[in-house]
C-alpha cells in the first residue's frame, strides 16, 4: 500500500512539475529539443546514406526517413513529404535480392511472390503480386529496366500497393535493389523519376 502511494505521489509531481514547466513558457523549450532531435536525426540519416549513395542532390520534397543496417543489408528509406509515396535503396552486399537479368526475365513475377513470402513485419504481408509494365529508369546516372507491380497488402490503412522495382550495378561492382511504393490509388511514377535520377554513386 505504501509503495502504491508512492508511485501516486512521484506521478502528482511530475504533472505538477509539467504544469509549472508550461507556465514559464516551458513548450517554447520543448519545441526546439524536438526541432533539435529532428535535425539530428535527419543529419545522422544522410551521414548513413552517404554510404550507399549520394543523396545530396535530391530536393526538399523528399526527406531521408531511415537509413540503417537491417540484418545485414545497408537500407536507405525515402519520403515524399506531401504524398507520402516511399522510395527505398538496399545494398545487400555481394549476394543481391534481385539482378538485373532478373527484372528482365519472365520469372520476374514468380521471384517476386517468392521473395513477398518471406516479407511480414508485424503481421503486414505482402501477396499476389503482379508486374503490369516494365520500363526504364535513371539510377546512380545509368538507366536501368524495371518491374511494375500490384500487390495485395493487409494489416495496413489500404489494401493494395503500387510501385516500381529495379537492380543497379554501382562503382564498387555490387548491384542494389531500388523499390518505389505507394497506395495503389495515390501511385505516381514521376515522384519515383524525381527522386532516383538525383540519387548518383557515392564520392
Amino acid at each position: 500500500m505504501i509503495r502504491l502511494f508512492k508511485i501516486i505521489f512521484n506521478a502528482f509531481l511530475l504533472v505538477l512539475a509539467f504544469i509549472g514547466f508550461n507556465a514559464i513558457g516551458g513548450e517554447k523549450y520543448v519545441e526546439q529539443v524536438k526541432t533539435y532531435v529532428s535535425n539530428f536525426i535527419q543529419e545522422h540519416n544522410m551521414q548513413t546514406a552517404q554510404k550507399i549513395g549520394d543523396f545530396s542532390k535530391i530536393n526538399e520534397e523528399y526527406t531521408i526517413e531511415q537509413a540503417a543496417n537491417l540484418m545485414g543489408y545497408k537500407v536507405v528509406i525515402a519520403e515524399h513529404k506531401a504524398s507520402k509515396q516511399k522510395m527505398m535503396l538496399v545494398d545487400s552486399g555481394k549476394k543481391p535480392i534481385l539482378t538485373k537479368d532478373d527484372i528482365k526475365s519472365a520469372e520476374i513475377e514468380k521471384k517476386l511472390n517468392k521473395l513477398s513470402k518471406k516479407i511480414k513485419y508485424q503481421e503486414i504481408k505482402v501477396q499476389d503480386v503482379k508486374v503490369v509494365k516494365r520500363g526504364s529508369i535513371q539510377i546512380y546516372g545509368q538507366y536501368v529496366p524495371y518491374a511494375k507491380f500490384e500487390a495485395h497488402v493487409t494489416k495496413l490503412p489500404f489494401s493494395d500497393v503500387t510501385g516500381i522495382v529495379a537492380s543497379v550495378t554501382t562503382s564498387d561492382g555490387m548491384e542494389k535493389l531500388a523499390v518505389s511504393a505507394s497506395d495503389k490509388k495515390k501511385y505516381s511514377q514521376l515522384i519515383t523519376d524525381e527522386f532516383f535520377r538525383k540519387v548518383y554513386d557515392k564520392k
